[in-house]
């Protein structure tokens, strides 16, 4: 049994470029079976470190992109990670 991919994003409920990456990300969850885990950097105190960096997406601890996301940049993660391309 395989581990589903997960995808993290550093957020806030105010934020609306988080909302905005949240929706530009959806389609490419879809397409890659991608799940998303999304933390609210005010929640947390270890997200505090992302502070004005939010919305920020993260695979595992690597950070892929930070105000808007980066779809190439997503895709050359996934596709590293898992070896095969989304």
């Amino acid at each position: 049994m395989t581990k589903a991919r997960m995808l993290t994003l550093i957020s806030r409920s105010y934020c609306h470029l988080c909302h905005e990456m949240e929706a530009a990300l959806r389609p490419l969850l879809a397409e890659c079976g991608v799940a998303l885990e999304v933390l609210d950097a005010d929640a947390d105190p270890a997200l505090a470190r992302y502070d004005e960096l939010v919305p920020v997406l993260l695979l595992g601890k690597m950070e892929l992109c930070h105000y808007f996301l980066d779809e190439a940049a997503v895709r050359a993660a996934l596709a590293g990670q898992s070896h095969e391309c989304c």
